[in-house]
């Protein structure tokens, strides 16, 4: 007599640990990717939207309901900006303004945060206090005193009375005194050895160690500058300095509404060199921002 055996079905398999942890990060990074996407919307669509408008006409614009694409698209705001406005002045007023402030901003912003990074001397950590509060004074209530100053020294409508007041910052300051401050000081102090100068160190070793910081501070300051409308408008008396933004502001003004078109154009104009600069240093800004806040 045979014995007749009957399979066991298997158990089904529950889920465990691994996989309710994979499908767990699979909807994290869904919704990382969607948030970045609506993040990209966000920055990328008021710029998209001024490209657009500035090639639509007057009518257009002021539709309503608006469109996004121009129905008609046109150059004629692109050349009215180049045949009203007196481009070529106000671009390299805009372009010697924003690239003295930069590179003077680059100078004495490494020179005063290698000085409170790697030099020993009384008062130096009070000094670095002293700055960043300066930080919270906001700029508004310095124009009228700075004004009053540029006056009496015969700086205003100059491009000097532009440039002095911002040739250095707090924050230029902060952003170098920290990255000067993770460089090794046996690399100094292999200098001062052999009898390099201060100097010699600073110019020599440190700068070139800067690179991504002075990277990142190039491209905040030159973009402040370039975009920068309230000092420009308030030291310059004259047409002749205007600079970019102060000739948008002043020359779009409609006589009851601004000319959206025109001011679209000259945006659109204005963030070209900025873009350039951007874009020529992106991989120096991306590698500055990440090391200098490790920098202790």
């Amino acid at each position: 007599m045979t014995a007749t055996t009957t399979p066991r079905e298997a158990p089904p398999t529950l889920p465990g640990p691994q996989s309710e942890a994979a499908t767990g990060s699979g909807r994290r990074v869904w919704w990382i990717y969607a948030l970045l996407v609506l993040g990209l919307l966000a920055f990328i669509g008021p710029f998209l939207w001024m490209l657009l408008g500035s090639l639509k006409t007057r009518g257009e614009l002021l539709q309503l309901p608006p469109t996004w694409l121009p129905a008609d698209p046109t150059l004629g705001n692109y050349s009215r900006l180049f045949g009203r406005l007196d481009f070529p002045r106000y671009f390299a007023n805009s372009a010697v303004v924003a690239g003295a402030v930069t590179v003077a901003n680059l100078v004495f912003c490494s020179m005063l945060g290698y000085a409170l990074a790697k030099l020993r001397f009384a008062g130096r950590d009070k000094l670095f206090l002293l700055v960043m509060a300066t930080l919270m004074v906001p700029g508004s209530i310095t124009l009228v005193p700075l004004f009053v100053l540029m006056s009496n020294l015969g700086l205003v409508n100059t491009h000097a009375g532009l440039i002095l007041p911002f040739a250095a910052g707090p924050f230029g300051v902060f952003l170098m005194r920290q990255f000067m401050a993770g460089i090794p000081e046996e690399l100094l102090e292999a200098g001062r050895v052999d009898g390099a100068s201060e100097f010699y160190l600073f110019w020599r070793i440190a700068m070139p160690l800067a690179t991504p910081a002075l990277a990142t501070l190039g491209i905040l300051t030159f973009l402040g500058s370039w975009n920068s409308l309230l000092w420009p408008l308030v030291n310059s008396t004259s047409e002749r300095m205007y600079t970019l933004p102060v000739a948008l502001a002043i020359f779009t003004r409609g006589q009851h509404s601004a000319d959206y078109g025109l001011l679209m154009a000259g945006a659109v104009v204005i963030v070209v060199p900025v873009l350039v600069v951007f874009l020529s240093l992106q991989r120096y800004f991306t590698q500055g921002i990440a090391t200098t806040g490790l920098k202790g």
